[in-house]
């Protein structure tokens, strides 16, 4: 290619910054293979260049500014649109995950629903519709959190971050790339034993602290590398322990409930509603205090998540190169994440039995009500007790166990100017999920306030063990077996040629992902007192108290803990799954499989590069799930569906295949307007696909609040036409500015409707005829028999989405003074032809974020700030079937310290979350209707490294 000796340049300091896991301080040594943004059998012409980068004799590579410097010039030599971070940038700025270091890239935004990030849109666009890939494959990933949605987004939290060495995120596809992304790419290399010293061995141990758990967790991880004199074998291993106390404590709103009408002499009102039901709301309505539309909270909860992560893994490379004609690897992956968790919800009902509501304070403008009273009588030691007030206290202790275990190999010939290479591999990721629910009752009155959370009126009763008891609902436990595999091969071939075209590759590859679950609920789980279940004195959420809430919200009775609610559940009495409702909606499989072939040519002259392909995609997908008939969802006399249901033809655990043909051009370039000024350009057009379950016939609820998610199997890809060009000045050492614009015009954007469908409550045997089934009824909800009318939302074909927006990004070293500074600021602006709840905004796009992260180091010190803000955004809801909430602007301080103490040893001190930011949702687009508002803590690093 007609850019070699920038490229050589930088083909030698980028191998070289695959030992930045080691800390990047080691002796100078002469550089190895550089890893490209694809596996081993696609890297071309840089390969070709290998043997006269040897030549070029050492090259020291130390520091935050080498790091910098590296990820620059990926970034400069990059024919498409790219941004690079390499190790040293993970371990020098303040991260806890790959995530996290991935903030600092320009049009990067995260998702803090759990502390941990786990969700990461690039220029605006949803997680689930960006791809990441490990050493250019993909890597399964099983469920974690019972209740949650899957999403094809990648769960960075669950990948160390020591076993990389380097990520590109590729904002503009090349045809030679795996399609499947909207908003870009995320590759991510690990490091290979080939590329650093023999017997090389690097580790840190440390502990974690979260000042609103106030405990300390270990973590610890050691790499080492050998490889032979000869350089034609070696084998790395990457091994980590890593524990984490996680806390989430706020405020949830279970919806709104709308005043209504009472019955007059001249109207016939609205029944059930309030007003309708309530005579003192029918008074306020009548005199004009409130109107009908006037609503105030359903239901107010205190939340309290509690989780003890414990993630053990290990990484093994073993690199075989013979000769200069041929290189393989062989990557071998294992790890486990222990997830046990418990979400303890106490939430007093205001929208619920309106006979108990006595006061209603006067609503805002936005006709929100803000607080209110209502009475009730609490039951002693009884675990059957009427009152018209009714707060409940759901204890959901998760058993969540991933094991995630994957296999690749990939290798290329070269030939003389022409490579031959291919990539095959498989990984798995598996996990028995399973939920032990007790949801304990008290029958006392209480006042409420949004921004106070609640207050019981009777605090002697409220603070005594024996009021709380089951309320004829004895619990459950749900098995949820969730299994992930991914299957792939790939081949590739390139040929070089002199002249403008310089390049031509040709490939084909199949990828196949399956994804299944299933749901066992077992009853039979008697009756207990609080007492009785294991009575775990007052709480004391201090977090929850940081954001406002005050009285009962923070300090109320609470069980004794996970431990406590299995023990109660599983040891006192048989259980039976005698209900096949939850069975059958929640059980599928789903099986996508890519076939793909491309062709792309690469050009350039002395000013300009680039290349232009195509690739051919065929995407079948093959969806099993059941089908009931109307029939088989009738209870019998004791409130259970029966299991022995006769499906008829076209019922039952039934397949739907759909298959899809996409042509996906794609054009980059680049134009040096002088040796530091770079003009990028390029069009394309993408395709990417919904989760995997809302391609599966299913349907899962939450059966006392009447919502629920469906899947569609006949949903098609999302596709966009794609325009994105960027200028980049490179003024000096670890230094650029660059500006770049985005346009996505997506044709098919996969919307989520919610409308209303009956549907036989897979609880109602439990639920009916006790007080929840009974509300349900009496409320108009429900029937007798159980069907309910639930709100549903699924996926449905045929919207339209614009994304278009810009971003400026900032980096210099200020001389030689130690302190430089990143910063990077992106707008981007979206627009869905489906509004939700009054506002056409898309899925997790923010019109505005920025970043702001200076740093020092000299001689032994360094640290680095890191500031990162982004504006509203639309986001999922609290439970299965809520529906979308619009999340607040989040802002985040982190920190990082270290000190070297000699060439070996090092320590540093990591401060996150130093603002203690509270994430907040809304009902809809505006701030009137607070939805949910929470608070994960600080969180403290310190840890000891060492490398030889």
């Amino acid at each position: 290619m007609s850019h070699r000796k920038t490229l050589l340049a930088a083909s030698i300091v980028t191998g070289l910054c695959f030992a930045g896991t080691l800390y990047a301080q080691d002796n100078a040594q002469t550089t190895s293979t550089p890893t490209s943004a694809v596996p081993a059998n696609q890297q071309t012409e840089q390969q070709a260049e290998k043997a006269n980068a040897k030549q070029l004799g050492t090259v020291t590579v130390v520091g935050i500014r080498a790091s910098l410097q590296q990820s620059m010039d990926t970034k400069r030599n990059a024919d498409a649109i790219v941004d690079a971070i390499t190790a040293t940038d993970i371990g020098k700025f303040p991260a806890t995950n790959v995530a996290e270091a991935l903030a600092q890239v320009p049009g990067v935004t995260l998702d803090h629903l759990f502390g941990a990030t786990q969700r990461v849109s690039i220029d605006g666009i949803d997680p689930s519709l960006n791809l990441s890939y490990l050493d250019g494959h993909p890597v399964a990933q099983a469920l974690w959190l019972y209740g949650d949605s899957p999403n094809r987004g990648f769960n960075y939290s669950l990948l160390p971050a020591e076993i990389l060495g380097q990520l590109e995120i590729y904002k503009t596809p090349e045809a030679r790339l795996p399609e499947g992304s909207l908003g870009g790419t995320v590759f991510m290399h690990t490091v290979q034993p080939l590329d650093v010293a023999a017997n090389t061995l690097s580790g840190s141990f440390g502990t974690n602290y979260n000042d609103m758990t106030d405990k300390n967790r270990p973590n610890g991880s050691v790499f080492y590398s050998w490889h032979n004199a000869s350089k034609t074998f070696g084998v790395d291993v990457s091994m980590q322990h890593y524990e984490q106390d996680t806390s989430r404590e706020g405020q949830e709103i279970f919806g709104y409930t709308a005043i209504g009408a009472p019955k007059t002499a001249t109207s016939a009102g609205i029944p059930g509603s309030p007003a309708f039901v309530n005579p003192y709301i029918g008074g306020l309505v009548t005199s004009g205090v409130l109107k009908p539309t006037d609503v105030f909270p359903t239901e107010i909860n205190s939340a309290n998540f509690e989780q003890i992560e414990k993630r053990n893994s290990i990484f093994v490379n073993l690199q075989y190169k013979p000769n200069e004609h041929f290189d393989s690897t062989l990557s071998l992956m294992y790890m486990t994440d222990s997830l046990d968790n418990i979400n303890t919800s106490l939430y007093p009902i205001a929208g619920f039995n309106y006979a108990g509501i006595t006061s209603l304070g006067a609503p805002n403008a936005a006709g929100v009500i803000s607080n209110g009273i209502q009475s009730g009588t609490p039951c002693l030691q009884a675990t059957s007790c009427t009152s018209t007030a009714d707060t409940y206290e759901d204890n959901d202790a998760r058993a969540s166990y991933i094991r995630t275990k994957g296999i690749d190999w990939r290798g290329t010939y070269y030939g003389d100017g022409w490579r031959l290479g291919g990539q095959v591999g498989v990984s798995t990721s598996n996990n028995v999920i399973s939920q032990a629910f007790k949801e304990i009752y008290y029958g006392g009155g209480f006042a409420w306030s949004i921004p106070n959370g609640f207050n019981f009126s009777n605090l002697s009763t409220a603070n005594n063990p024996n009021y709380w008891a089951d309320n004829d609902f004895g619990g459950n436990i749900g098995y949820k077996p969730y299994h992930a595999r991914d299957t792939y091969a790939q081949v590739d071939f390139s040929k070089d040629f002199d002249g403008f075209v310089n390049e031509l590759l040709v490939g084909a590859r199949y990828a196949s992902h399956w994804e299944s679950q299933s749901l066992l609920i077992y009853r039979g789980v008697p009756n207990m007192t609080l007492n009785q279940i294991g009575y775990g004195g007052l709480s004391n959420l201090q977090g929850a108290s940081s954001i406002g809430l005050s009285g009962s919200s923070i300090s109320h009775v609470q069980t004794c803990g996970y431990t406590c609610i299995f023990n109660a559940v599983l040891n006192n009495g048989p259980l039976t799954a005698n209900d096949p409702v939850d069975y059958w909606d929640n059980t599928f499989n789903v099986q996508q499989q890519n076939t793909a072939v491309y062709g792309q040519a690469n050009f350039g002259t002395d000013n300009m590069h680039g290349n232009l392909g195509v690739r051919w995609v065929k995407t079948q997908t093959t969806s099993y799930g059941y089908y009931v008939p109307s029939s088989c969802q009738v209870a019998g006399a004791d409130g259970i569906v029966p299991w022995n249901c006769n499906f008829t033809a076209g019922t039952g655990y039934i397949g739907v295949q759909t298959t899809h043909y996409n042509f996906l051009p794609a054009f980059n370039i680049a134009y040096n307007l002088t040796p530091d000024l770079i003009l990028r350009g390029a069009a394309s057009e993408t395709v990417a696909y919904a989760p995997y379950n809302e391609l599966a016939p299913y349907f899962e609820a939450n059966d006392t609040v009447l919502t629920a998610t469906a899947g569609n199997p006949n949903i098609k890809p999302y596709r966009s036409v794609n325009f994105d060009t960027s200028l980049e000045y490179y003024f000096n050492n670890q230094s650029v500015v660059s500006l770049s614009g985005f346009y996505k015009n997506v044709l098919n954007y996969v919307t989520q409707e919610t409308t209303p469908q009956t549907h036989e409550n897979g609880s109602w045997g439990t639920l009916y005829p006790g007080p929840t089934g009974t509300q349900l009824v009496t409320n108009g909800m429900c029937n007798t028999a159980g069907q309910c009318t639930y709100q549903v939302t699924a996926p449905v074909n045929g919207g339209r989405a614009k994304v278009k927006g810009a971003a400026i990004s900032y980096q210099q070293a200020f001389g030689d003074s130690g302190f430089g500074l990143r910063a990077n600021y992106t707008y981007s602006d979206s627009r869905t032809v489906q509004t939700i709840q009054g506002a056409d905004w898309l899925p997790y796009n923010s019109k505005n974020s920025y970043t702001l992260a200076p740093y020092f180091e000299q001689g032994p010190y360094s640290a680095s700030i890191s500031y990162n803000y982004r504006s509203k955004y639309l986001a999922g809801g609290y439970v299965a079937g809520a529906t979308s909430a619009y999340t607040g602007s989040y802002k985040e301080l982190d920190a990082s310290v270290a000190y070297a103490i000699s060439k070996n040893f090092s320590l540093s001190f990591d401060m996150l979350n130093m603002l203690n930011s509270v994430y907040k949702q809304y009902d809809g687009p505006t701030n009137a209707e607070l939805l949910n508002e929470y608070v994960s803590g600080r969180e403290f690093m310190l840890e000891a490294h060492f490398k030889f």
